[in-house]
């Protein structure tokens, strides 16, 4: 009778099993900060995009439009963020970081390679490269777009 593949005999398990305690890890201490995880990658986003209408920002992250929506009122509620409306159509929005958000982006940089340093520290250059470049690979060969935010 052939051998029923265990749990820990799969790459995915392994994977997995990383990513989520990565994960947990960097969610506490951006929730210590006041923002969640999808509120982050949103922020980094506009740090690096500039202003930009909500729709183009679902689709650079990929995500809903709803979802994306219910971000940006939770992150302008919180002050992080400003909504402006175009004068010809104010149908028609966009957002950009406030003075608040820009200066907490750094703040939640530094979290985030402090994360990467806890778990991925050990690792010499040219593991951390190898591993990339294998995740990267396997990213582009199925396609993903969709970014993991939960």
């Amino acid at each position: 009778m052939p051998r029923t593949s265990g749990l820990e005999d799969h790459l995915g398990y392994w994977l997995r099993f990383v990513s989520n305690h990565v994960s947990h890890a960097f969610a506490l201490k951006v929730e210590a900060r006041g923002v969640t995880v999808a509120e982050w990658v949103v922020l980094r986003h506009l740090a690096e995009s500039g202003e930009v209408n909500p729709s183009t920002l679902a689709e650079n992250i990929g995500m809903t439009r709803g979802a994306i929506s219910k971000l940006v009122d939770r992150l302008e509620e919180k002050g992080l963020l400003r909504r402006k409306a175009h004068k010809d159509d104010r149908r028609f929005q966009s957002v950009s970081l406030s003075a608040a958000g820009a200066k907490l982006v750094p703040v939640l940089a530094a979290l985030a390679d402090a994360n990467d340093r806890e778990f991925f520290g050990h690792l010499g250059p040219l593991e951390r490269a190898s591993m990339t470049r294998i995740l990267r690979e396997i990213v582009q060969r199925r396609g993903l777009r969709v970014l993991p935010i939960d």
